[in-house]
């Protein structure tokens, strides 16, 4: 109990500017300036609906194509984003094309579903 009864001394000037600039320094390291924005290509969109008798959304304006191409890149399956797998969950059914060629003539590698008397 003596030990919390003990008041702390308040820190010198010269301790409280060490660890003053100390913090500075720190959040300087951590800091990013940020000019040019976007939007989020991961986050979905959500449309709203229009009011039928409001002027302003009867005005037609210009598309914008960045815009609609980025939206439209966003919406797209990961294989046609990008090149190889961006996470190890992916690399399961990456490749989706056939290491070779079905051919239905070849009953070697062609067995489809019979009916016979048994399995009616």
């Amino acid at each position: 109990m003596a030990a919390r009864s003990e008041k702390k001394q308040p820190l010198d000037q010269v301790r409280q500017n060490q660890l003053l600039c100390e913090r500075v320094r720190k959040e300087l390291q951590c800091q990013r300036l940020h000019t040019q924005y976007s939007v989020n290509p991961l986050h979905r969109v959500h449309t709203i609906t229009r009011k039928p008798m409001s002027w302003h959304d009867n005005i037609e304006e210009p598309a914008d194509d960045k815009f609609l191409n980025l939206i439209h890149h966003a919406a797209l399956e990961p294989t046609k984003k990008y090149s190889e797998p961006q996470t190890e969950s992916q690399e399961i059914g990456w490749n989706t094309t056939p290491l070779i060629h079905v051919d239905r003539t070849d009953r070697r590698l062609y067995l489809p579903r019979r009916k016979t008397e048994i399995t009616k």
